[in-house]
Parts: structure tokens; C-alpha cells; sequence
């Protein structure tokens, strides 16, 4: 069943992943007419890295012997939400000469929300293929989920500049420290 219905998700995610590298795309190659955002472009690598650390742990749920339509609902709901962080992240409406800054600021509480939603629904998630006896729980699990959190609601609430510059290498600083720690403890346990 779960080849069935990770097609599904996998479109969704792919077209966060398209929209994405579209996004960035765009900005290069409107560099000459608008002033391209940093901030923004390394949002959308950190979205990048996100997107494909959710599809890959997607596939813990390959051994999961009965779906329900909760659970293919709910992980589903996930992708959509992945998908909103790219769209809002890059929006399709900036004109050609606006200043990929001001596209980032007009979305910024959008784009924060939407990415601390995103980590609150990871922990149910998470927590579910340990339930269901897929994967035990990364011990750098409940280190980076606050971090993740915090950092969503640090950009939520702040408009400075500075602040937002220190955000986005934070994340992923975050997100690849846990990426390698858990994997490191993965190669330990065979």
C-alpha cells in the first residue's frame, strides 16, 4: 500500500522541490534588473535540504503493514505544507524589477509559520514510526526540535535584518549537525 500512496506525497514534495530551484533560478536570473536577497536564496537551499530530509524519512513508513486514511491524510497534510513554505518563500507574483527582499519581508510571518508548522507536525510524525515500531527516535531528535522551533519563532517575531541573516545559517547548521549526528548512530548500531 505504501508504494501506492507515497506517490502522492512524492509529487508533492517534487513540486516543492521545483518550485524551489525554480525560485532560485529566478533570482539568478533576474540579479541584473532586482537586487537578490541572500537571506532568501539561503532559505531556499535550507527549504532544499528539508524537503529531501522529509522525502528520504519518508521511507521508514514502507514498512508500516496497514494505512489508515489518518495517516495518509496527515502525511500528506505535511507535504502540503512543504509545498506552502516554497510557494510563499518564492512567490510567482514579484515583478521583474522588485527587490527579492522586499518579496522575502512581505512573506516573512507566512513563511515562518508555515516552516514551525512544519516542525510541529514532524514531531507526531516522528513519534509515530516509533510507535509503530519503524524507527526508534534519534537521541539529536529532542535537541534539534527545539532549536527548529526557536528558530521559527525567533523569524516569526523579528523584522530585523541582522537577525534574519543569522537565522537561515543557523538552520541549517541545525539540520545538518542532526543529519549526520543520527546517521553517524545509525552506522554505529549495525
Amino acid at each position: 500500500m505504501f508504494d501506492y500512496l507515497a506517490v502522492l506525497i512524492s509529487v508533492v514534495l517534487g513540486l516543492a522541490v521545483t518550485h524551489v530551484l525554480g525560485g532560485i533560478g529566478a533570482a539568478i536570473n533576474r540579479r541584473h534588473h532586482a537586487r537578490t536577497d541572500w537571506v532568501q536564496l539561503f532559505w531556499g537551499v535550507n527549504l532544499l535540504f528539508y524537503v529531501l530530509a522529509v522525502w528520504w524519512g519518508m521511507y521508514w513508513w514502507k514498512h508500516l503493514p496497514v494505512w489508515t486514511v489518518q495517516e495518509f491524510a496527515f502525511l500528506t497534510a505535511y507535504a502540503i505544507v512543504l509545498f506552502l513554505i516554497a510557494s510563499v518563500l518564492f512567490p510567482g507574483d514579484a515583478g521583474p524589477s522588485e527587490a527579492e527582499q522586499t518579496a522575502f519581508e512581505r512573506n516573512r510571518k507566512w513563511f515562518f509559520a508555515l516552516l514551525l508548522a512544519a516542525h510541529l507536525i514532524d514531531i507526531p510524525e516522528t513519534a509515530a514510526k516509533q510507535v509503530d515500531g519503524l524507527r526508534a527516535i534519534p537521541p539529536q531528535y529532542w535537541l534539534v526540535c527545539p532549536a527548529f522551533i526557536a528558530i521559527a519563532l525567533a523569524g516569526l517575531f523579528t523584522e530585523r535584518r541582522k537577525v534574519q541573516a543569522f537565522l537561515a545559517p543557523a538552520w541549517l547548521v541545525v539540520l545538518l549537525s542532526y543529519e549526520v549526528f543520527s546517521a553517524l548512530d545509525q552506522i554505529v548500531a549495525r
